[in-house]
């Protein structure tokens, strides 16, 4: 006998069931308060192909929680939701049924951090952290080997909590200067599959991995284009976000985030003023565009943080979001945007100082 799912993928309705539901998602591009002009309209474009890319290789490709594997769902090429640059993110499907564990070597990056979620980007728009744990309280071997185990029962040594619902990890890398520190390298394994196998592909599988994929490009656009829109009130300033909201949607535990949205004139600046940097991890700031992508940071300086910036003589930081070089330190490079969002973060600091903005004439800049 048949059933439903081999039928939709005999007669092509799973094909066509996705392909209408990417049409749906088109519509984001389009919303009313979105920049209605055709160069940020086809960079909305290009970001739902890219939000696609990554939903395929997540709920298709590396859906398994009996076999999860870490990849690095954003990157150059895509990104989401204020994407840092000094970042490098991994995740992984997993179950709470099961235990798991990660292994590998801690490198030098400035920061590690790895968290259990209960991802509902597709469902929803939120990711609730059900579990953190950073290099800070990590025991390590002797050549820095990392062992972390995943599970709702606590365990002895490192050990990374999940809830009833958890069904994602994610890892979170930050570097504060790329070319000479290393990252962590890590796996992650199901703890008892060394002689299990991954079941084969079935028509089930596939209605199930499309469905998901296209119900990800929807509710990430939906919910990340929302968020720029919440930004208009406060455009041109950088007051603090919702701390709450930000957890809610996957922020890191130790992170204090900063976002708005900013426009420029060609001939104006955008002067951003931290007085006072308190003691943390680091810090940094970057732009997005109006689809909360960071610029491209692989041929523009788009963003700064604690390592790369240049200080006031007071200990202050002053950064500036110009089209063209200014002729100062700490200059933002727009790349052919005049809008945007952006985003300041203060990581694992012990306070989080406000922040001066202005826009002024780039011949008044001194």
């Amino acid at each position: 006998m048949t059933t439903e799912a081999e039928q939709k993928v005999l007669d092509g309705r799973v094909w066509d069931e996705f392909c209408d539901a990417l049409k749906e998602a088109g519509k984001i591009v389009r919303s009313e308060k979105a920049p209605g002009d055709a160069f940020n309209q086809a960079e909305g474009y290009r970001y739902l192909s890219r939000l696609l890319r990554g939903g395929l290789e997540s709920f298709l490709e590396f859906r398994d929680p009996l076999f999860p594997e870490l990849r690095c769902g954003a990157h150059e090429t895509i990104k989401l939701g204020a994407d840092n640059p000094d970042n490098r993110y991994e995740s992984a499907s997993i179950n709470p049924r099961h235990s798991y564990r990660i292994y590998g070597t801690r490198g030098t990056v400035d920061y590690l951090g790895i968290s259990t979620v209960i991802n509902k980007y597709a469902s929803g728009g939120t990711m609730e952290v059900t579990g953190h744990i950073d290099h800070r309280e990590m025991e390590l071997g002797p050549h820095g080997e990392i062992e972390i185990i995943i599970s709702q029962r606590e365990q002895p040594g490192n050990w990374l909590p999940m809830g009833a619902d958890t069904n994602s990890i994610t890892v979170r890398q930050t570097f504060q200067d790329r070319i000479n520190e290393k990252a962590a390298e890590l796996k992650i394994e199901r703890i008892g599959a060394s002689d299990d196998r991954p079941e084969p592909l079935t028509p089930e599988k596939l209605e199930r991995g499309l469905q998901g994929a296209a119900m990800f490009v929807l509710g990430s656009a939906t919910l990340f284009e929302n968020w720029s829109e919440s930004f208009l009130p406060t455009l041109n300033q950088l007051p603090p976000a919702d701390q709450d909201y930000c957890q809610s949607i996957g922020g890191d535990p130790n992170i204090f985030y900063f976002h708005s949205a900013w426009q420029l004139a060609d001939d104006e600046v955008f002067v951003i003023e931290a007085p006072e940097i308190p003691e943390c991890q680091t810090w940094n700031f970057q732009l997005d565009n109006w689809w909360m992508e960071s610029l491209d940071y692989r041929h523009h300086q788009i963003h700064v943080n604690k390592h790369t910036a240049h200080y006031e003589p007071d200990g202050g930081v002053r950064v500036v979001v110009s089209h063209t070089d200014p002729g100062v330190p700490n200059w933002i490079e727009t790349a052919g945007h005049n809008m945007g969002t952006m985003c300041w973060r203060w990581i694992g600091a012990d306070r989080h100082p406000l922040l001066n903005t202005r826009v002024m004439k780039l011949a008044d800049l001194k």
